[in-house]
């Protein structure tokens, strides 16, 4: 059966599938990515991975990948194939597409984590039939995915999306990037929990945890979402602003709290509103499958070039 392999890296763990021409998933696993053992284990942990892949696919479907798409987090350089930078597993300017094409024998594509996921929700997830979209998951911190007429705009440096580095509070928290205030400062899935840790006394509380505390009426709890679901209607209404995009896909940790989350999302970016067009605001749809998925995708549209150069 034709098909190719799709691998999701992150910072701990590593998704990864056999996915057919149609989208089908025909092969599932998960492998850690090793990290604690240093940047060049892990790249062989992904090399490796990458050929039980290609070797599952010939036991068991009757031949081998034709093609491979990896999604990666930290700076990307998709053009050249490079994973330029990650703090979380310590690499630098690894010539991924090169290594694993070597090893695998078939044409590669690497993309960015993000807009990986979000070529797949605004494909055949959430943003299916809206020719543009915003794909925002609510993590460990905040990015986004632009996307247009089904593909992903990466911008000029490949920086394109950046959203969690929108100053929505001049006067906020410091942020990693230097800046005060940032969006992922305040209205991400650790930006709630470290808040809810400190206003609930309880240092092992989490996102998930004040999330049940405002579905009881917890006055404090209440207090601290409303705070980050107010930075984050400030975060979308700028990106709607700049990229009128018919839909917002909202996804990550923290969107697992369903309309605990989205009903007064959509009530305070619909305050915010003043002369521009509301969007869509939706959940995404393919949870922690959208970047296997995404990396499907992009090996498939690899061999389509391919043929059609």
């Amino acid at each position: 059966m034709r098909h190719v392999i799709a691998l999701d890296v992150g910072g701990t763990g590593m998704k990864a599938a056999l996915v057919g021409a149609d989208g089908t998933l025909l092969h599932e696993a998960r492998r850690a990515t090793g990290r604690k053992r240093g940047a060049d284990a892990v790249v062989e942990t992904i090399l490796a991975f990458a050929a039980d892949l290609r070797a599952h696919g010939e036991e068991h479907l009757g031949e081998s990948a034709v093609a491979a798409g990896v999604a990666v987090p930290g700076i990307v350089d998709a053009e050249k194939g490079l994973a330029v930078y990650s703090a979380n597993l310590g690499w630098r300017d690894v010539p991924l597409r090169a290594l694993l094409g070597e090893r695998l024998g078939v044409p590669v594509a690497l993309g960015h984590d993000v807009r990986t996921g979000g070529l797949a929700e605004g494909r055949i997830g959430a943003g299916r039939g809206s020719d543009r979209f915003l794909f925002v998951p609510l993590g460990t911190g905040i990015a986004g995915a632009i996307g247009i007429a089904g593909a992903i705009e990466a911008g000029a440096h490949g920086d394109a999306g950046e959203i969690g580095h929108i100053v929505v509070r001049p006067d906020g928290p410091d942020c990693s990037c230097g800046q005060r205030g940032c969006l992922e400062t305040l209205a991400s899935a650790a930006a709630v929990t470290r808040a809810w840790a400190a206003a609930s006394g309880d240092p092992s509380a989490d996102a998930a945890d004040c999330a049940k505390a405002v579905e009881s009426g917890d006055p404090a709890a209440v207090r601290v979402w409303q705070d980050a679901v107010d930075a984050l209607a400030a975060g979308l209404v700028t990106a709607a602003t700049l990229l009128d995009p018919g839909t917002l896909i909202i996804g990550g940790g923290l969107a697992e709290a369903g309309e605990t989350l989205f009903t007064p999302l959509r009530a305070a970016v619909e305050e915010r509103i003043t002369f521009q067009k509301l969007p869509h605001i939706v959940p995404a749809a393919l949870g922690d499958t959208a970047g296997c998925l995404g990396a499907g995708l992009l090996a498939w549209d690899l061999l389509s070039t391919e043929v059609s150069a």
